[in-house]
């Protein structure tokens, strides 16, 4: 987990993102080589760059013979193809196209990807579990411990805290804001559509703090409410998976933390455990603040613990299937 130093989004006068590439789309190391040899290129390579692209998903794990099977195409066009664009071996494109079909995958193309693969179900089930404790290994041997306790005490200087995480990311979100309203933090994980989202940001302030959650190509709700932010004057932080993502873009600074996995919806066991060690980092901060709060959390949710009915017995569910 590493924190970067973003680019900012450029404004003019009166704070609008001004016209220039800070709007343009986010474009992975081999979009921007295409983009531009574009104009050098004929219109059947020009054809040919956009099908592999198109389909990443085909394509990224393929040597240049395939690649050229593939396509009905001689091996030394695909070779000369990739010289056009600026590599000087096939082995760099791969790599490239490797890190594009990384970047821009969707769940379609995951679920693809492993059903290509050909394993049997529990082969799937032992790969997916393999990612995961890779992702959380390569977290632990990144952390860096500073980094955390500098984002816990910017939190803590905070008036308030909005997380922002769409769709999957919105689970994260509302484990983090809901862990530090539980020691005492003015933190929400605002829900429902991208018009209330955005007049939540409105009302942020350049005491406030943003942390946005989104990985890959970043969802566009989002990166705007990053950027919103920032016209705002408001500090912002970001939990992506690449330093060239939208996130670490347009954010003060992020934590990158690997989400790869076979399966279709991305692993996430390194980003939770990244979160619980911000979250400890912040109860740690003023302790006895935190034992108060839960303290009193744990006096309203006497009330709300399951409780055994005395002198009744009640047929388990699980007995019919016994």
């Amino acid at each position: 987990m590493t924190q970067t130093s973003s680019a900012r989004p450029k404004t003019n006068g009166s704070g609008i993102i001004s016209s220039d590439d800070e709007r343009k789309p986010w474009l992975t190391a081999l979009e921007a080589r295409f983009a531009q040899a574009e104009p050098n290129l004929s219109a059947s390579r020009q054809g040919l760059v956009r099908e592999i692209l198109e389909h990443a998903e085909e394509t990224y794990f393929l040597s240049s013979r395939a690649l050229a099977k593939r396509y009905d195409l001689d091996p030394t066009t695909i070779v000369r193809t990739v010289q056009a664009l600026g590599y000087k071996r096939y082995g760099e494109f791969a790599a490239d196209l490797r890190s594009h079909f990384v970047a821009r995958i969707t769940p379609y193309a995951l679920m693809k990807s492993a059903v290509r693969d050909k394993r049997s179900v529990a082969n799937h089930i032992e790969h997916t579990l393999e990612m995961d404790i890779q992702n959380l290994n390569a977290l632990r041997s990144q952390l860096d411990v500073k980094r955390v306790l500098e984002i816990a005490k910017r939190i803590d200087r905070a008036g308030r805290i909005m997380v922002v995480g769409i769709d999957f990311a919105a689970s994260l979100s509302n484990l983090l804001a809901y862990g530090l309203v539980s020691i005492g933090y003015d933190a929400e994980a605002p829900a429902g559509s991208a018009g209330n989202l955005n007049q939540k940001i409105l009302l942020l302030g350049p005491k406030d703090l943003l942390i946005a959650i989104s990985f890959g190509r970043c969802l566009q709700d989002t990166v705007d409410s990053v950027i919103r932010a920032h016209d705002n004057g408001v500090a912002t932080f970001g939990l992506t998976d690449s330093e060239k993502s939208p996130i670490a873009r347009f954010a003060d600074g992020c934590w990158v933390t690997s989400i790869a996995s076979p399966s279709f919806h991305g692993s996430y066991v390194a980003v939770v455990s990244a979160i619980n060690a911000l979250l400890v980092a912040c109860s740690q901060l003023h302790p006895q603040r935190s034992l108060t709060v839960l303290r009193r959390k744990e006096q309203e949710f006497r009330s709300r613990w399951y409780t055994p009915m005395v002198g009744k017995s009640r047929k388990r569910n699980s007995d019919k299937y016994e």
